[in-house]
């Protein structure tokens, strides 16, 4: 494993062991939050997958509702019945966050209260199946909405589990085992020197001892 190339010294030992405790807290963070954010996200995909099942099932079913229609009115009073909106829609943009994912949030207005101003046609010269039709894209816009919101959560969500994942690798594989090598190279580069330091003491030590024994015979010799 690669290490850093630092002085062997004290003051980088500790700096090095202080900078290994903050990046393993920082990976067990990174780590609870990575799998927050999956558990999140599955509980999304499983949302999605059931808005989208039931908007499908829906336009579907409001696609026949609309070729019923045509089939029991004359074109052109369906097409003229359809050239003007009965309400207009006003669509709201927030925000939200998911656990640090900035999601965008819908909501829509719509310019009257009362469920009948979406027909805006005469309702003597069409059919039911037009007012069916008409009532049922109505009913689905809520539901669109929803399922625009929820997907684009997931996208989001998506992006940030895979950016969190490549941090919580990135200290697991490389940065917490570099700085480990590195604490243990200077401690072993420490020990190695404190060896030294104590070879040469036992070294002196026993150079002052010789003299002094040999000081000891010149004065003994001296005596004589």
């Amino acid at each position: 494993m690669a290490r850093k190339q630092v002085n062997p010294t004290r003051m980088e030992l500790t700096s090095t062991k202080r900078k290994l405790m903050t990046a393993i807290k920082g990976h067990k963070l990174l780590k609870d939050k990575r799998d927050e954010l999956m558990r999140q996200f599955i509980l999304l995909v499983k949302e999605n997958k059931a808005l989208r099942e039931e908007v499908e099932a829906g336009l579907k079913q409001a696609a026949l509702n609309f070729a019923l229609a045509r089939a029991s009115m004359p074109a052109p009073v369906l097409d003229t019945g359809l050239l003007i909106a009965g309400q207009h829609v006003e669509l709201e943009a927030s925000q939200k966050n998911v656990m640090g994912v900035v999601a965008p949030k819908f909501d829509f207005k719509t310019s009257s209260a009362d469920e009948s101003s979406i027909y805006s046609y005469g309702l003597s010269s069409t059919t039911e199946d037009l007012d069916i039709a008409a009532k049922s894209l109505y009913d689905m816009l809520p539901k669109l909405l929803k399922l625009a919101e929820v997907e684009k959560c997931c996208e989001l969500m998506s992006f940030e589990i895979e950016k969190t994942r490549r941090r919580v690798n990135a200290l697991e594989y490389m940065m917490i085992p570099e700085m480990r090598e590195t604490a243990r190279f200077i401690t072993m580069k420490l020990d190695e020197n404190e060896r030294a330091n104590q070879t040469r003491l036992m070294k002196v030590k026993d150079m002052m001892l010789e003299q002094e024994h040999h000081y000891q015979e010149r004065a003994n010799a001296l005596d004589v």
